[in-house]
């Protein structure tokens, strides 16, 4: 059997996701989605910051825009978190501009506005 890249990680993540749709349910702004899964990532003790900053190197100058990734948990995972009617191609890529500017490998991408938790694993290629 295949091993996932942060296989044991990304469950407790998926786990917790799972844990506020199941109180939260669908239809609340991302903020709220946010501020729930802070509340379960410290009551769990599970490494993350939020809104975290990233810049971009252009030929060895940093651009005046920075990226904020919702959540980079474990020191290694991005955790985007969306409120929509479905993913679309700018959320992928904006998950896949993440993953170059960190340096990080592997991006959860979620959607909270569904009667189902909607998530989706992004793995940065090796290149």
């Amino acid at each position: 059997m295949a091993q996932y890249l942060f296989e044991e990680e990304t469950y407790q993540i998926i786990g917790i996701l799972f844990e506020v749709h199941k109180n939260l349910g669908k239809g609340f702004s991302e903020i709220v989605y946010k501020d729930a899964l802070e509340f379960e990532f410290t009551a769990a003790k599970i490494p993350f910051e939020r809104e975290k900053e990233y810049v971009v190197n252009y030929k060895n100058t940093i651009l005046k825009h920075k990226f904020y990734a919702d959540f980079v948990v474990f020191n290694s995972i991005i955790l985007e978190i969306k409120s929509c009617e479905s993913f679309n191609n700018s959320h992928i890529a904006q998950c896949l501009n993440y993953l170059k500017v960190s340096e990080s490998k592997l991006a959860l991408l979620v959607n909270f506005n569904k009667t189902s938790l909607e998530h989706k694993r992004i793995v940065m290629s090796k290149n």
